[in-house]
């Protein structure tokens, strides 16, 4: 496949992931169980760890020595502590609701509603994750490298796998707080929609800037890591069995080191 059809096959599979995921909420009648949730956010903290270190932190490295030369390094840790810095004020600009945890966090403020300050909360730790796969899209298109190619669409499959169960974990737990089917459904979508919509902004970004890509990969990586373990990470451990979000963290990085043998 050439690098522009893999672009926006990937794009659009993240998407859909989340909107398949949030139309789980025409299926139930209340919000899962506490091990259910667990293994959810397990296993999608998984996929996030081996899609940052698989799809754009080793890519960072290899394509910054092309680029960079000695300052490769330089370039890698400096981009990947700004990703997780990025994210660090955006926790303390933007009112949001951690579900599971009821902690807000961000500017306090009593004009916006719960459910809406836990959307804003998924939004934010989903702009990396379209801004990873922008990038591995401008490096795929950038390229023309098969394995690049294959690397972008392997990237873009195990964050729309884990989009899959977030969007339900967005969509289900509002049926006890109300709110309907209809509008949970578009809520989980809404949340999920910042994804391609980075993506395309970071794509055109990454084509205008080849010379930029190494540092922006590992400046996505920083802030997908952030996110995983700033937050979900310690929400996988709610349950009365703390190794089932270890063991599903386990899988799905599996699953994610999978695809990239396998493309």
């Amino acid at each position: 496949m050439s690098p522009l059809v893999v672009s926006i096959i990937s794009i659009s599979i993240i998407f859909g992931g989340t909107t398949l995921g949030s139309g789980l909420v025409f299926f139930f009648k209340k919000n899962f169980n506490s091990l259910i949730i667990d293994l959810v956010i397990g296993f999608a903290s998984g996929i996030m760890i081996a899609a940052s270190f698989f799809g754009l932190l080793i890519p960072s490295i290899e394509q910054g020595e092309l680029v960079y030369g000695n300052l490769t390094a330089l370039a890698v840790i400096g981009g990947f502590l700004l990703g997780g810095l990025l994210l660090y004020f955006l926790d303390k600009i933007i009112p949001h609701l951690h579900k599971y945890s009821d902690t807000e966090e961000g500017v306090k403020t009593n004009k916006i509603s719960k459910n809406f300050k836990f959307m804003l909360a998924v939004t934010i730790h989903n702009i990396p994750e379209g801004i990873a796969v922008g990038l591995a899209c401008g490096l795929a298109l950038n390229s023309n490298e098969p394995e690049l190619i294959f690397s972008c669409l392997s990237l873009a499959i195990g964050i729309a796998i884990q989009n899959f169960p977030e969007g339900a974990a967005v969509s289900v737990p509002l049926l006890e707080e109300g709110v309907s089917k209809s509008k949970a459904f578009l809520m989980g979508i809404c949340s999920g929609i910042v994804e391609p919509i980075f993506a395309i902004i970071t794509l055109f970004i990454a084509s205008a800037l080849e010379s930029t890509l190494p540092l922006l990969l590992a400046f996505a990586a920083g802030a997908m890591i952030y996110v995983t373990v700033e937050e979900l990470l310690p929400d996988s451990k709610r349950s009365k069995y703390p190794h089932a979000g270890l063991w599903a963290f386990m899988i799905g990085f599996s699953i994610m080191m999978l695809l990239e043998i396998m493309l």
